[in-house]
C-alpha cells in the first residue's frame, strides 16, 4: 500500500483479495493492463507491488485459479 510516497508491507490475506479482484476484472474481459490500472486505483497498491502479487498468486496457484 502506499503511504506518504513509501510502500508498506500488504499482509498475505490482503494480496490474495488483490489479487482476485485482478483476475475477476480479466474474466469480465478487461484487459491486462486497465485490469492492473483498475486494481492498482480501487486498493491503493503500486503498479510494482500489483505485479509482485500476480506473480505470487500465480506461482502459488490462488484462488480464483
Amino acid at each position: 500500500m502506499r503511504k506518504g510516497g513509501q510502500e508498506e508491507e500488504v499482509s498475505k490475506a490482503r494480496r490474495q483479495e488483490i489479487f482476485h479482484a485482478l483476475v475477476e476484472a480479466q474474466d469480465r474481459g478487461v484487459g491486462l493492463a486497465e485490469s492492473r490500472r483498475l486494481v492498482c486505483d480501487r486498493f491503493a497498491v503500486s503498479n510494482d507491488q500489483i505485479r509482485l502479487i500476480e506473480r505470487e498468486g500465480l506461482d502459488q496457484g490462488w484462488p480464483p485459479l
